[in-house]
């Protein structure tokens, strides 16, 4: 079986989504960048080859019988140099050229007269002597007792030298970039690094966790975090309940099966024949099997959940009633809802249902004639989920307030018994803690008899 590739970690996320981005970015930033230079420089080339122009335009002299005397001194060495890469030529009527020393030599066919007052920058153009750069002026010079003499001075400059001083700025931005490129990232992953120390410091309190070295997560967390750590805890404290209440619940099991045991033990050891014999364990085992259905129901209580759904009471309410109704028809008992809309448990269906169940039962099992149940959703500020209030009610003869404690009072074996309230309230009790709520049993102000609240926390 092949393994699939392990995911990337967040810091490595991190790193690559900056690093692509910081890349994009940095190369938009030097092409743009890059773009502007080379539009000014060629601006600049404009400039430059049009002030030769009108240098070489102000040293020329035209003699009276149309004569050109161009100037005795360049405006630049490098038109003295052959091959320089500076060229000046001058077109002129009647086959008229001249050129400057560095352009002996090379051909300027391309070259065309223009109209006086027109002038042209063009490149790079394609030449025999390799691409050029060229501003071209044209004038028409007056002489006296002649027709104007037309004339186009040309200033030409090759690309290698245009391009190699934008190669010296594209040099020197990429080297700059890329300085600043590493410098960005790293100032990155060190505020990656000290973003996700949080992260890692519930790793390490989760490692102390499951170490047995730490009870919960630490409380001191960026608000981000709260709310997963806090549920977390949650999920910690409920898992530890979890298994608490099923090891006690096993344990209680086997407490509470050694006495039915022992009796069918002796009195299958003792028995001749004797006539109750069968009764005597039938009724044994039925009380183990009471005492079994009663422990798996304590041990399956979930509690309370994180993500826990919302499970509406009113219609669950309705049928346990109508079903409760008909076992105890012969009392003729009237049940009375006083019920917000809406209201809904947040855990198992099954805990809301043994909870409720055990209540009603009670109630009715006691009551004279009248039961109450009252169910209020109870919203908490900065909490996600409403708390609830669960009340039962009955006009039964109710409890005194010096047994109240005794009937509250956790049963630590399976088989005892509250005098007048039945299992169930165990089973009530366990729920309730389960689920961090409070049981209260006082007396009904409205109905006289016994109240059985509970009251669950939001979350």
């Amino acid at each position: 079986m092949v393994n699939a590739p392990r995911p990337f970690s967040l810091a490595a996320r991190a790193a690559i989504a900056t690093g692509l981005v910081l890349a994009g970015f940095l190369g938009l930033v030097g092409l743009t960048l890059s773009r502007a230079n080379h539009e000014t420089a060629l601006n600049n080339l404009h400039d430059r080859l049009q002030n030769y122009v009108i240098a070489y335009l102000a040293g020329t002299e035209v003699s009276r019988y149309g004569k050109v005397l161009p100037p005795d001194a360049p405006p630049d060495p490098s038109f003295s140099q052959p091959g320089s890469g500076l060229y000046a030529v001058v077109l002129g009527d009647q086959g008229f050229r001249w050129e400057s020393s560095s352009a002996i030599g090379r051909d300027f066919n391309f070259l065309k007269t223009l109209q006086p007052g027109e002038n042209r920058f063009a490149g790079p153009v394609e030449t025999r002597m390799g691409r050029l750069y060229y501003y071209a002026f044209g004038v028409a010079w007056d002489v006296p007792d002649r027709k104007p003499l037309r004339l186009t001075f040309m200033v030409a400059q090759t690309e290698g030298q245009f391009e190699g001083e934008n190669a010296v700025y594209q040099r020197t931005l990429i080297g700059m970039l890329s300085i600043l490129g590493v410098m960005l990232i790293v100032l990155q992953l060190l505020l990656l690094r000290w973003s996700l120390t949080p992260l890692r410091k519930v790793a390490t309190d989760m490692a102390r966790v499951e170490r047995g070295k730490s009870d919960h997560l630490d409380s001191q967390y960026p608000l981000e975090l709260t709310a997963l750590t806090d549920r977390i805890n949650a999920f910690i404290d409920s898992e530890r309940e979890q298994r608490t209440r099923t090891r006690n619940t096993l344990a209680d099991l086997a407490h509470s099966l050694k006495t039915p045991l022992a009796v069918i033990r002796s009195r299958l050891e003792s028995a001749d024949n004797e006539p109750g014999l069968r009764g005597d364990v039938l009724d044994q085992v039925r009380r183990m099997d009471e005492l079994v259905a009663y422990q798996l129901a304590r041990a399956a209580t979930s509690g309370r959940q994180t993500f826990a759904s919302a499970v509406p009471v009113a219609g669950h309410a309705e049928d346990l009633v109508r079903s409760l109704e008909k076992v105890y028809a012969a009392k003729n008992v009237l049940c009375e809802f006083e019920m917000d809309e809406g209201a809904a448990f947040y855990g198992e269906q099954g805990d809301l249902l043994e909870l409720m169940g055990n209540l009603l039962e009670n109630g009715f099992k006691w009551a004279g004639h009248r039961v109450l149940l009252v169910v209020k959703a109870q919203p908490q500020a900065g909490r996600q989920r409403p708390g609830l209030w669960l009340s039962v009610e009955d006009d039964g003869p109710g409890i005194a307030e010096d047994k109240i404690e005794k009937v509250l009072q956790r049963g630590v074996r399976g088989d005892e018994r509250v005098q007048g309230h039945g299992i169930g309230l165990s089973i009530v009790q366990d729920i309730v803690k389960a689920y961090r709520g409070e049981l209260v049993v006082d007396r009904s102000a409205e109905l006289g008899g016994a109240r059985f609240s509970v009251n669950l926390p939001a979350s």
